[in-house]
């Protein structure tokens, strides 16, 4: 059920590789907390419309708005809580179709209001992570295997390489990307709920718990967080992270 401040959505914002899916998968697991996704991502955005046979015109494009509503259905609980997975890099594609989709709110509208137009009462989520050498590590090795997550078919014969270029790149990414969460937020007087990687790792049931408690979720009776995703970092990411620090001079 839903108490205290009432809520429509929530939005988990933040970069890869923070521990959002693991996060984004006990939340789905309480029932009560909507079921977030990453609907929103415009590589995504096929697929998902494939599977709720949106109508399409003679070009084979779909309304955003059907889109959005189909989002909404799939993705809210049946306490009528809708969430969703947002990256810095979704957000900027996203809010400009919600302005095409409700022209009435621009050119005026801001990104919030076009937020609260589409989902209601919406609140943040933003997850980081301190470590941002480690986090970058993680993304590259991540997209050089094709392996983000439990289940995922790596690509076979092929073993990841260090790549001092590649990590340094994504390391000034994750920072310029959570200087532009925090610029965001600040911008249109959003005060998130902030989870940190580390904690999330070191203590589930205290951070999941707290998350429930910001948007004012009761957990129901009973229930278990069991996470589905086991930490991924072993001694190869370990050996990168002091290779990078060693070259880097950090």
């Amino acid at each position: 059920m839903v108490t205290g401040n009432n809520i429509d959505a929530y939005l988990i914002c933040g970069t890869p590789r923070t521990g959002s899916t693991l996060l984004c998968s006990l939340l789905r697991d309480t029932g009560i907390a909507g079921r977030p996704e990453s609907y929103f991502r415009l590589p995504d955005e096929q697929s998902w419309a494939d599977r709720w046979h949106l109508p399409r015109d003679d070009h084979g494009s779909f309304d955003y708005r059907d889109f959005v509503r189909a989002a909404i259905a799939d993705g809210s609980t049946p306490n009528g809580i809708f969430a969703a997975r947002v990256m810095w890099g979704t957000l900027e594609e996203m809010v400009a179709k919600l302005g095409a989709a409700h022209s009435d709110l621009r050119p005026t509208g801001a990104d919030l209001d076009l937020l609260t137009r589409a989902f209601g009462r919406v609140r943040f989520v933003h997850c980081r992570r301190e470590d941002t050498v480690a986090q970058a590590v993680s993304w590259a090795r991540a997209e050089q295997t094709r392996y983000w997550q439990h289940g995922d078919a790596a690509l076979p014969d092929h073993e990841p390489r260090f790549d001092f270029e590649q990590i340094h790149n994504l390391v000034q990414t994750i920072e310029e990307h959570n200087a532009a969460w925090r610029n965001w937020f600040t911008r249109f007087d959003v005060q998130p709920h902030t989870v940190r990687y580390e904690d999330l790792t070191t203590d589930i049931d205290r951070v999941t718990s707290g998350l429930l408690d910001f948007l004012g979720l009761e957990l129901p009776a009973g229930h278990a967080f069991v996470p589905r995703h086991r930490r991924q970092a072993d001694q190869l990411n370990h050996d990168w992270i002091l290779r990078y620090h060693a070259l880097a001079g950090r």
